[in-house]
């Protein structure tokens, strides 16, 4: 099947409305893909062809931009880099690392997996934030799409468009598949007994320790996501009445 590149207002790679009555809607940074190893891989890359002193200039500017919108715009670094440094043009090289990245060898594994077992209950939906450019390549390139048929939604902060999502796939009841712990918390306050939150426990900010004791559990917690295998219906739609099993 070949991708659409157009991508609609959501920012995602526009697939065929779905109403049905439960919807799994899945993260990709460090949930389906692991995005820990491209940001290890782009280090050594930049490194080796800009040299440490440009490649820790992009990554200052990089993690300032993060903590300012709350996602990875790697797009928005390097337009920044390229302000601040109008006449050095060896940070545009990045943009062919992203182009070519084979983001399909990143995946987790048994990712594919989880998506089609899920599958047989409700259709997967890719929700996920990131820049208007390599997150939608990313989510292509990788297979998600193909895998998603097309149902990807790509937001800023996507825990703020709840409503879209709910109008773009309407459903009775959804489940969140995240590795982010603020981002579950933030829609099971606003969905409630709506939604059944996965807590995926990969990539650096599921492992960090700060960010487990600031926020609430999730509904169910699985050490890969290859674990969501392991889960049947019931326990989505009624988590706490048994442990998941998985890690």
């Amino acid at each position: 099947m070949k991708v659409s590149r157009k991508t609609d207002s959501a920012g995602g790679i526009p697939g065929k409305p779905v109403k049905a009555k439960l919807i799994f809607l899945f993260d990709v940074d460090n949930t389906l893909l692991d995005n820990d190893r491209v940001i290890t891989d782009m280090r050594a890359y930049l490194q080796g062809k800009v040299g440490p002193t440009r490649a820790k200039h992009y990554w200052d500017i990089f993690e300032r931009l993060r903590s300012k919108l709350g996602y990875a715009d790697y797009l928005g670094a390097l337009q920044r880099y390229r302000i601040e440094h109008p006449h050095d043009l060896h940070l545009l090289t990045i943009s062919h690392f992203l182009v070519n990245y084979p983001f399909a060898n990143r995946l987790y594994p048994n990712s594919l997996d989880a998506l089609e077992h899920v599958g047989q209950w409700g259709p997967p939906v890719i929700l996920t934030d990131g820049d208007v450019v390599f997150q939608p390549r990313k989510v292509d390139s990788s297979g998600l799409a193909e895998a998603v048929k097309d149902r990807v939604l790509i937001y800023m902060h996507k825990e703020m468009e709840l409503a879209d999502v709910r109008k773009r796939f309407p459903a009775d009841h959804y489940v969140l598949v995240d590795d982010k712990l603020r981002i579950l918390a933030a829609v099971k306050a606003s969905w409630k007994s709506r939604v059944t939150t996965v807590f995926v426990e990969q990539g650096h900010y599921a492992l960090d320790p700060g960010v487990l004791k600031k926020y609430p559990a999730a509904d169910l917690s699985i050490k890969r996501i290859g674990d969501l295998c392991g889960i049947d219906l019931p326990r989505f739609l009624a988590p706490g009445k048994k442990k998941p099993s998985g890690g």
